[in-house]
């Protein structure tokens, strides 16, 4: 009977020897034949993947054989869906359903799960912009507290959270890593660079406004740059030609155009990096703990209702009517992104560099026979009310949480697979699909040295020190989802002229009063709101800081610079 047990033994053993050599052998395959290039050399790789083989056994044997993780629709969640979640499944043998849907969608499943206290997926990808809302209300495990104790595990030793650009942004006022960056891209100026060289163009331009054709600096010199190649341009090669680009349909995504990029930009918050204090780009004003909100109307000391404000979504109509394809009124965020590809727009204020991968494919009638594109990014243009101090754009941070909710070896084999497409071994590939950069490793990398030029200024700005100048939204936004719903319907009533831009911020700043004030009445778990009793919205008003009083000349002359400078700015660590 001992025998027979110990034959067994051994042959139990020896199957599951069979399945780990199996395991390394298609690790191997998919080092040789996906993971290339890589920060690692083929036997790190093989050294990390060999770790999570092992990790991964853990968990099999405690009978997790599949979990599923959410994301929203972008290239890079696209690559992990379809390729990485194939190879970690072949490599560690837990299966991994990988949905990607609308970014409002998966904020509306977030909410659903925050409020029944029973998480829909295992892992989920959202932007960092929910740190303020994971800190506050507890129900997101601290990854500082689980990598350190409950994971740690299941914490990849090679993980190398230094390495990641975004892990300040992940970071709540407790000190704590809430999230884990998995792609980042920032909010840029685009224009077509060979349009803006030509010389006939130039003078044309020179004669009518007295100053050069070149990238803004202040909204002035966009809307005269608009209105040139709209209504005196007109065509090129033969093609109706437009100066401008947006979007604006009712959709959740017209909301975070607006907290993302118009308000900031147009200079409605305080000063302060990552983000104005005491007042944000929302809006939102926190009292002197720098963690209570206190309000987002003026009449409570807020300035979503502000003159830098309705200034802004005024500028917003206005050149959407004058200056946009008609077709742009009526598209949503992911429909808008690939539209300058096509070859018909000049320029765009704010375009996200998540679709630079779009932009770069041999063919388009943006990119030259060489495979260099005809387009440049550059730091998108100030409106009247921003200072110098405030930040210079909206870095979107897509990261990795787990909710406390999860079981506990769901919970880990999640966050296995989060570490696998975060990891040194795919992320530097990851980044060449997406161009979605989250390691510092991957944007020194001789690889995008020797292509920087195929990426019309993005490596520049991603290896300039400067990045740190573009930030998402902050800690003042006590509940994101509850929040960020009530933009893209206040917007919209202004887009269809059912109200005025600033009828329409007023509404706004009282909706979101409202929300904060119930949030307050539920409490929360750390720095619920408090808010200000209401008062006469102009005492708050001020030349020293937001919410900032109306300018008397909201478009002073137009202000350009040759891109060459703004690049070499960016090489010298400087914004601009």
């Amino acid at each position: 009977m001992k025998l027979q047990c110990t034959v067994l033994a051994a042959a139990a053993a020896l199957l599951v020897s069979g399945a780990a050599l199996a395991d390394v052998k298609q690790a191997q395959t998919w080092i040789d034949k996906e993971f290339q290039p890589s920060s690692l050399s083929k036997q790190q790789q093989l050294d990390e993947m060999k770790w999570f083989i092992d990790a991964a056994a853990k968990l099999k044997a405690k009978g997790i054989k599949e979990i599923s993780v959410v994301s929203e629709t972008i290239d890079t969640h696209v690559y992990e869906s379809k390729t990485l979640a194939k190879a970690f499944e072949e490599i560690t043998g837990i299966k991994v359903r990988h949905d990607i849907i609308q970014e409002g969608d998966v904020v509306e499943k977030l909410q659903t799960s925050m409020q029944s206290g029973k998480s829909i997926y295992d892992g989920w990808i959202s932007d960092s912009d929910l740190i303020g809302t994971h800190y506050r209300y507890g129900a997101v495990e601290p990854l500082s507290d689980y990598m350190a104790a409950k994971g740690k595990e299941f914490t990849n030793p090679g993980l190398d959270l230094k390495d990641f650009i975004g892990i300040s942004f992940t970071t709540a006022p407790d000190g704590k890593v809430y999230q884990l960056p998995d792609q980042q891209f920032a909010n840029l100026y685009w224009f077509r660079a060979d349009w803006f060289a030509r010389k006939d163009l130039q003078a044309k331009f020179k004669a009518k406004y007295g100053y050069e054709l070149g990238v803004p600096q202040n909204w002035s010199a966009y809307e005269d740059i608009a209105d040139f190649f709209t209504n005196d341009v007109k065509e090129i090669d033969g093609k109706k030609v437009y100066g401008h680009m947006d979007y604006g349909k009712k959709d959740p995504s017209l909301g975070w155009r607006f907290t993302d990029a118009w308000l900031s930009m147009a200079g409605a918050a305080d000063k302060g990096i990552p983000n104005g204090m005491p007042i944000d780009e929302w809006g939102i004003k926190v009292a002197a703990d720098k963690c209570t909100p206190v309000g987002a109307s003026m009449s409570r000391g807020g300035s979503t209702n502000s003159p830098a404000a309705v200034f802004a979504l005024t500028k917003y109509i206005d050149w959407m009517k004058k200056y946009a394809p008609p077709q742009a009124n009526g598209m949503n965020f992911s429909e808008s992104g690939p539209v300058p590809a096509q070859g018909e727009i000049a320029q765009q204020i704010f375009w996200y560099t998540a679709f630079t991968a779009g932009m770069v494919k041999p063919g388009l009638p943006v990119v030259n026979k060489d495979g260099t594109p005809k387009w440049r990014m550059a730091p998108s243009p100030h409106g009247p009310y921003w200072k110098d101090g405030m930040q210079n754009g909206y870095q979107d941070v897509g990261s990795w949480f787990l909710f406390k909710s999860t079981p506990d070896d769901r919970k880990a084999a999640a966050w296995l697979y989060a570490q696998f497409v975060t990891s040194k071994t795919v992320s530097l590939k990851k980044s060449i699909v997406g161009v979605t950069f989250i390691r510092d490793s991957d944007i020194r990398h001789e690889y995008f040295t020797k292509h920087a030029n195929e990426y019309g200024g993005l490596i520049e700005f991603y290896r300039s020190p400067a990045r740190v100048a573009w930030t998402p939204t902050g800690n003042n936004v006590p509940d994101y989802p509850k929040l960020a719903q009530l933009w893209w319907k206040n917007v919209a009533t202004a887009i269809t002229g059912e109200k005025s831009p600033q009828a329409a911020m007023d509404n706004l700043a009282e909706e979101m009063d409202q929300v904060m004030a119930r949030l307050q009445r539920a409490g929360m778990k750390a720095c619920a709101p408090k808010l200000n009793a209401k008062g006469d919205p102009n005492q708050y008003l001020s030349d020293q800081h937001a919410p900032w009083k109306k300018l008397a000349n909201e478009k002073p002359k137009g202000e350009t610079i040759a891109y060459d400078k703004l690049l070499q700015a960016w090489k010298e660590g400087k914004v601009r």
